[in-house]
């Protein structure tokens, strides 16, 4: 994961920050937050999507397998005096992080950088209390042309068939399971590539 440590400190540019709040607000929309609320945001990078779900939540573990990103969700952390929210290194196909179960688990373009993609979601179930949560957003099926460097940032899937997903979280013990297409990234080749949030409450 190198090439995020090295990424870290130029990772919040204004077009991330715009996109993760929409992505945060179809989240909202979606799940029914509370105060009571304690989330886990998993490949959290530099937190943007846990810390801007913050404020409708009781607390929000920030977890990431990138020793530099974690370092500057840290220092988010410190610098804005939060103090209910914590960053961890972590990966997803390890035993749940510490605080678990949790509520709710949130991503976003995670689970096309892990080849197995239905460990992720054996991994998010056993995060999850029973009744528990999930909102993961990832990209649509496409052509292999989303990434220029794919093999530096340990991509594994060409985006997702959204059934096939789907179908995969039902079997993983999932209930409530739907998609739909929540934002998108428009890339230098000037196309747009759709992010889709998969969402579904662990029976």
């Amino acid at each position: 994961m190198s090439v995020f440590d090295d990424e870290a400190a130029e990772w919040d540019t204004p077009e991330r920050i715009g996109r993760v709040h929409v992505v945060a607000e179809a989240i909202r929309d979606r799940i029914s937050l509370t105060r009571h609320t304690r989330a886990v945001d998993i490949g959290a990078g530099t937190g943007l999507l846990g810390l801007d779900l913050l404020p409708h939540v009781a607390s929000v573990v920030l977890a990431d397998p990138s020793e530099g990103m974690v370092a500057a969700a840290r220092s988010k952390i410190e610098a804005r005096r939060i103090e209910n929210a914590t960053a961890i290194v972590y990966d997803v196909t390890d035993d749940p992080p510490r605080g678990a179960p949790f509520d709710l688990v949130v991503s976003m373009l995670v689970m096309h950088h892990v080849e197995d993609n239905a460990a992720v979601l054996r991994s998010v179930h056993s995060m999850l209390r029973p009744g528990g949560q999930m909102a993961l957003v990832d990209l649509d099926a496409e052509d292999g042309s989303f990434h220029d460097d794919p093999e530096g940032h340990g991509v594994h899937h060409q985006g997702f068939d959204r059934g096939e997903l789907e179908t995969r979280a039902r079997a993983c013990g999932f209930e409530d399971v739907g998609t739909r297409i929540v934002s998108e990234i428009t890339r230098e080749n000037g196309r747009s590539y759709p992010l889709f949030l998969l969402s579904g409450r662990r029976a």
